[in-house]
């Protein structure tokens, strides 16, 4: 019986998955490209955001996976996670030897 509960529950927890029907979304709807642009820009737009009530950081409607894989990678690929920093920090080396057990 509890080998049939971890996939019983992923089946009941994606029963609640959200849905989308394909014609709800207008062919000319933000895509990857602008999702991509968005993510870019995410920074600054939030920022404007904050103090002018018609700019938004995610465009709604959007055409769905692509529109959000695209804003996924220009947040951390192209803006704010592309930081190429060489500094690694350590806080404690520990040198231990692997003693053979008998």
């Amino acid at each position: 019986m509890k080998r049939f509960a971890a996939p019983l529950a992923a089946l009941v927890l994606s029963a609640c998955a959200a849905t989308e029907a394909p014609t709800a979304v207008v062919p000319t709807a933000p895509g990857f490209l602008l999702g991509l642009w968005h993510g870019f820009i995410f920074p600054v737009a939030w920022v404007v955001s904050l103090f002018a009530p018609q700019v938004a950081i995610y465009a709604v409607p959007n055409n769905g996976g692509w529109y959000d894989f695209g804003y996924f990678l220009g947040i951390v690929v192209f803006g704010v996670g592309a930081r190429k920093s060489g500094v690694v920090y350590k806080d404690r080396v520990i040198n231990v030897r692997a003693r053979r057990v008998e």
